[in-house]
């Protein structure tokens, strides 16, 4: 009698997590493995890759060293901020009294938070010792300084200053009222209108690296175009295809992030000395402000990102055009 036929063992069931989780460390894998790929091929050619690298850099540094720059102004201007102030020119006919009074009203204003009062004799004295013109001024027979009152205001709003000044120009007692702090106010608005150029400027920089990038990108799926073809040929998705030039892409990007951080760095360092030398001359302890930790990362993946963007839309239009045959 025989034997029923020995059904075959089936092969064990996988779980669909099991699948997932195997379908995720291939992806995960082909990625890491892509990265560092795509690494190592810009490696092997050093130079082109290097001088590409290094247009980037150029073009990101230009307009982050001149952010940088309007930023150290930016600094700069916020400790003069507390220099605003307005010069009072009384007339030769007042005297002590009528200044002291006048410096006390003004004391009164909320505007105002503080009043210096400056005698023709401290006016003289001074001017004998800083113009040196001392000599000269001692054949003067009478002093024809008059009283001068610095008004210090409480903020550095240059409106409130000139609402201020306006009003005080109407008091009987006052010659000239001068507002010392309109050339910041001017200042300001040259820094609001390089600050709107540098935004032009960085724009067209950014689409200079995109152009920078899709072209070295073009260039390499030229070299790999029998390798794409084939790769389609087995049923590999442009996904799959796509990947490793993004990677490159964004390796650029980053490499160009680099080296734009090095030269910001540089050229600020070697402005470190003279600006200190010149900040000493008017005794004050500015010194240059450079790219912190969160800036530097913040150039670093824009270098990325751009390159993944230029990547992207390089690969995304040429490798329409690679069918296989």
């Amino acid at each position: 009698m025989k034997r029923p036929p020995v059904p075959p063992p089936t092969p064990p069931r996988r779980s669909p997590k099991a699948s997932q989780m195997t379908y995720g460390n291939a992806w995960l894998t082909h990625h890491l493995t892509t990265l560092f790929t795509s690494f190592g091929q810009i490696l092997r050619t050093p130079l082109p890759s290097l001088m590409t690298a290094m247009v980037i850099g150029i073009a990101l540094a230009l307009p982050a060293g001149l952010y940088l720059l309007l930023e150290n102004v930016q600094h700069l201007s916020n400790e003069w901020n507390g220099t605003a102030q307005i010069s009072l020119f009384l007339k030769q006919t007042v005297g002590e009294e009528k200044a002291q009074n006048l410096a006390d009203w003004l004391l009164q204003k909320k505007e105002i938070s503080g009043v210096q009062i400056i005698t023709p004799t401290q006016a003289l004295e001074e001017y004998r010792n800083l113009s040196g013109f001392g000599q000269a001024l001692t054949a003067l027979e009478d002093n024809p300084l008059p009283y001068v009152l610095i008004v210090q205001l409480a903020t550095a709003n240059t409106d409130l200053g000139e609402r201020l000044l306006e009003e005080l120009k109407r008091k009987p007692e006052i010659e000239v009222a001068q507002f010392d702090m309109l050339w910041l106010k001017r200042l300001f608005a040259m820094i609001a209108l390089v600050r709107r150029g540098v935004i032009i400027l960085a724009s067209l920089l950014t689409l200079a690296v995109l152009l920078v990038i899709g072209n070295t990108i073009r260039l390499a799926i030229y070299n790999r175009r029998e390798e794409i073809e084939i790769h389609k040929l087995f049923g590999a998705t442009d996904a799959f295809i796509r990947r490793p030039f993004l990677y490159a892409g964004g390796w650029y990007g980053l490499l160009g992030g680099i080296i734009a951080w090095l030269l910001v760095h540089f050229c600020f360092w070697l402005l470190q000395d003279p600006v200190k030398q010149l900040s000493l001359l008017y005794y004050s302890q500015f010194e240059l402000v450079t790219l912190d930790l969160l800036s530097s990362l913040a150039l670093l993946l824009t270098g990325g990102l751009l390159g993944l963007i230029g990547a992207w839309l390089a690969v995304g239009r040429h490798l329409k055009e690679i069918q296989p045959r």
